[in-house]
């Protein structure tokens, strides 16, 4: 039995010309800048997000750690949504990292406004903590691949603006955003001081992140990196691997957001299963069982059984996620399994 893999768009592995590309990259030691084809993949994301410099990190995590330690000290405060990655999926790492406090607020699908934010910002006074970061996540992984608004973007920057505060764009999933929205990506990264975007989801690549920002920033990262033990060697094979990923797998990310959609509206048609199509916007569906008294896990488990994998979300609600390695034969049969398994609101 095959296996229909919806747990995460990180679970996709590298294509046969990927792994070409790969074996044949020109290499030498990042640690000493000299690694060709890292300094490619580097100018090469500096210049798509409109910032002057950039650096390759091994994962989105690291990427976000950094922007916070370079732009933050021990006492300071970050502002963001209440379910954004770094905050819940990033192991406590901007306590632990760089010794701040966050204030998170209540989003709708993963969006808070400006007059939010203003009133989130701590008075001036000695014993308040400050504030000091503001982080957004485009798209929002947990509110389901939603695409942040560029108009609240732009009320947000200039609220942060105003009260010389800093901006930091997780994009881990901005490709994404980008494509659905017709947005670019430097229009998008234009309103942050610190953008981090991932080759690792849904272009497919092994692994890897980059972080991009003022040449300043990048070298203050380009430390913290080293301290944090992201420094790496020759890893200009995992960056052939990210320009690949780029060139290659960055158009077709309208396949997975169609799929996607495609799913949804199949799903949707089971009472047994409650499903916001308003959010399905790119590649994530979250979808949430009608009956709270049923056994998700047991639902999740029989899907599995039939070789559909997904990801629990808490004890009444589940994720899928399109990617590279799903294809249309993919869908059909994923909703059979679906109407197996849910044809009743209990399982």
């Amino acid at each position: 039995m095959s296996i229909i893999d919806f747990r995460s768009d990180t679970v996709t592995k590298p294509t046969p010309a990927m792994r070409q590309a790969l074996a044949a990259a020109d290499v030498g030691d990042d640690g000493y800048g000299e690694d060709p084809t890292v300094n490619r993949l580097q100018e090469r994301i500096a210049h798509l997000l409109g910032k002057e410099a950039a650096l390759f990190v091994p994962s989105g995590t690291m990427a976000n750690q950094l922007a916070i330690r370079c732009q933050t000290q021990p006492g300071d405060e970050i502002i963001c949504e209440a379910a954004s990655h770094f905050l819940d999926y990033e192991v406590g790492g901007a306590a632990a990292l760089s010794g701040v406090s966050t204030r998170s607020l209540p989003g709708d699908a993963g969006v808070i406004t400006a007059a939010q934010v203003q009133e989130a910002i701590r008075p001036a006074t000695f014993y308040f903590p400050r504030t000091r970061l503001i982080v957004l996540e485009n798209t929002h992984n947990l509110a389901g691949g939603v695409i942040w608004p560029l108009a609240r973007i732009q009320e947000i920057s200039a609220l942060a603006k105003g009260h010389g505060l800093r901006m930091h764009l997780d994009g881990a999933r901005l490709w994404n955003a980008s494509v659905a929205s017709g947005v670019a990506p430097r229009t998008y990264a234009a309103f942050f001081d610190s953008v981090s975007v991932c080759f690792s989801k849904g272009l497919g690549a092994p692994a890897g992140s980059a972080l991009a920002g003022a040449k300043e920033f990048i070298e203050t990262a380009r430390r913290f990196r080293k301290m944090f033990g992201g420094g790496m060697r020759q890893c200009g094979i995992l960056a052939a691997a990210a320009i690949y990923a780029l060139e290659h797998h960055y158009e077709r990310l309208r396949e997975d957001h169609a799929l996607a959609r495609t799913l949804a509206e199949e799903l949707a048609r089971l009472p047994s299963l409650l499903i916001n199509l308003n959010s399905v916007q790119t590649n994530i569906i979250k979808i949430a069982v009608a009956d709270k008294q049923a056994d998700c896990l047991a639902a999740i488990a029989a899907l599995k059984d039939e070789g559909v994998w997904v990801t629990p979300m808490g004890s009444s609600s589940f994720r899928v996620v399109t990617h590279l390695g799903i294809a249309a034969g993919d869908i059909a049969r994923a909703a059979e399994i679906f109407r197996r398994v849910f044809r009743q609101s209990s399982f």
